[in-house]
């Protein structure tokens, strides 16, 4: 049976970052603001601390559930929306869905067995595709947690300059679209070019109801690469299925479904402390026996135990091979620790992500 809520009040005592005052004890804190709004000093708020409580590693923070003191207004419905997201929750709010959206502006056919979208003459394609009349097909990386989002992304942008790569944000980790540092970044580097959140998560640049249908939108909306993957953070049971590994075999279904190619980039480890993590985790050995249909997973070049491990799987999966340039992605900025462990303690980790978005851009 689900525990209740544990809310407390509490007075917002620092903005730059987040910190609200509980009682007598002053706590980081997140709110996420396209829901809320504005956070100022002095604000009397109520914070979830079921997190901090548990000392969960990935949500060391108390979540802000709503704004006292200017938080009650509310912003308005869009006009015309009675789609909801986070429905029949307390944070229950309407979106615009870009399955919605985009069918409004495009007609959809097969041709070849790939879907392919026209309007205005484009049909979201590249010119190049327009002119020749070429098949839209977005190609799918499958994520299995969001510290893999920032290498893949930065890799296919480095083997070809200009491809227009877009995330697709599930479950299996942090719901809320507006709390990636990473996502912000990626999207400020020109790395990605848009973000749909997929229910459950919410509050993307875009919304979609399904992971099937935020896939077939990307495809309507022109981009050549979807990474399909959790947000922040990623939840765990310490058991075969009850992880957010999980949602890595939902978002390579949904793929297969629409008759996407889909890569798998795999979550590997030189140095995690957890056995179950350790080389090839159990959250990618679980996807590849789990799957109906085969697809393609990445390997880093020159880790021939891991491929060995890999080829092992369950399943008649395709291994790709690719060099990560772990040198390279160190010197670009973008974050290079997961879990408390850098790139130099866990190069693998990195591998992984850097090969899969180097074969993305192929």
């Amino acid at each position: 049976m689900s525990g209740r809520l544990e809310l407390r009040r509490g007075t917002v005592v620092a903005t730059e970052p987040l910190t609200v005052a509980v009682g007598d004890e002053r706590r980081p804190a997140w709110a996420d603001e396209v829901l809320l709004g504005e956070m100022r000093e002095g604000d009397e708020v109520v914070v979830n601390v079921a997190a901090l409580d548990l000392e969960l590693g990935s949500g060391g923070f108390d979540v802000v559930h709503v704004n006292l003191t200017r938080g009650l207004e509310g912003g308005g419905a869009p006009a015309g929306e009675h789609v909801i997201k986070l429905n029949y929750t307390s944070l229950q709010h309407p979106v615009a869905p870009v399955e919605a959206a985009t069918v409004a502006r495009f007609e959809t056919h097969d041709v070849g067995g790939k879907r392919t979208a026209e309007a205005d003459g484009t049909g979201g394609k590249s010119p190049e595709a327009a002119e020749t009349g070429a098949p839209v097909a977005v190609s799918v990386l499958v994520l299995p947690l969001h510290g893999h989002l920032a290498p893949a992304a930065w890799a296919a942008a480095q083997a070809s300059p200009g491809i227009q790569v877009g995330y697709v944000q599930t479950g299996g980790g942090a719901l809320p679209g507006s709390l990636s540092r990473d996502v912000a970044e990626l999207r400020e580097r020109g790395l990605l070019c848009g973000h749909i959140a997929a229910a459950p998560a919410y509050g993307g640049e875009h919304d979609a109801l399904s992971t099937v249908g935020a896939l077939d939108a990307a495809n309507r909306l022109g981009w050549d690469a979807a990474l399909v993957g959790p947000g922040p953070g990623i939840i765990g049971s310490d058991t075969e299925f009850g992880h957010g590994g999980m949602a890595a075999l939902d978002s390579a279904h949904a793929a297969l479904s629409l008759r996407l190619p889909t890569l798998l980039s795999p979550r590997l480890s030189s140095s995690d402390s957890r056995q179950r993590h350790l080389d090839v985790s159990h959250h990618t050995y679980t996807v590849l026996e789990l799957l109906l249909a085969p697809v393609d997973v990445a390997v880093p070049v020159g880790e021939d135990s891991i491929a060995a491990a890999l080829e092992a799987a369950p399943g008649t999966h395709h291994l790709r091979h690719a060099p990560a340039d772990l040198d390279a992605y160190a010197a670009s900025g973008l974050p290079t620790t997961t879990m408390g462990r850098s790139l130099a303690e866990d190069p693998l980790f990195f591998a992984a992500p850097l090969a899969a978005g180097r074969l993305l851009a192929e």
